[in-house]
């Protein structure tokens, strides 16, 4: 399946508004190249925020093994709510979860299965901040995290995690400020990159690697 079938907007059109009405941010754009932006739809909603649970505060790597370790305990590594619920605090221990994330999970899988996780399909009819309150109420999740299902799950156009650190960092060597810029400076200087702002923060994060 094509990369950009999940796409809800077509990233040559949103990059070519971010040069015109930021140019310092269309020369970032012109060193990293191409939006690469890639949505992933092969897990449900649900099966998405566990992993992005499993991956709180931890590097790449050592989030990723405990993932394998975790899905180990369902058939074919799909993670569903009711089985979710049946493993004890040992088979969650030995995957290498903190408390605080097995009652994270667990809270969202009675979520889930209280109708409080809503499908793909349920999501498509719900604007962004409709989803961030809805799912943030959950326990143990968050903003930044709903933000990140919005760009790399849903594909929406125009969202912004201005509490995210790597683009505050990658906004900081856009503006070639000394310091890290305060969250609510990037988020009026991103009001000019509506309605691309997905867009704009994939390459504020790119920015750090060249």
């Amino acid at each position: 399946m094509n990369r950009l079938s999940f796409m809800t907007f077509d990233p040559i059109t949103a990059s070519a508004h971010l040069r015109r009405v930021d140019p310092g941010l269309g020369r970032c754009i012109n060193k990293v190249g191409q939006c690469q932006l890639t949505v992933r739809r092969n897990r449900s909603v649900f099966e998405y925020l566990v992993r992005s649970i499993v991956y709180q505060q931890l590097t790449g790597k050592s989030a990723l093994a405990i993932y394998i370790r975790l899905l180990d305990n369902f058939p074919h590594h799909r993670v569903r709510p009711e089985q979710l619920l049946s493993l004890n605090l040992q088979q969650f221990q030995s995957a290498g979860l903190s408390k605080s994330k097995i009652k994270a999970l667990q809270h969202l899988a009675k979520a889930s299965l209280g109708g409080g996780v809503p499908s793909i399909s349920k999501l498509h009819c719900m604007h962004d901040d409709e989803i961030i309150e809805k799912l943030s109420s959950i326990w143990g999740i968050g903003r930044w995290t709903v933000e990140m299902l919005l760009i790399f799950h849903l594909g929406r156009p125009d969202v912004l995690p201005v509490n995210d650190l790597g683009i505050l960092r990658g906004y900081q060597k856009l503006r070639g400020y000394s310091e890290l810029p305060p969250s609510d400076r990037l988020m009026r200087a991103g009001k000019r990159w509506r309605p691309y702002r997905t867009v704009a923060s994939w390459y504020l994060w790119r920015s750090l690697d060249i």
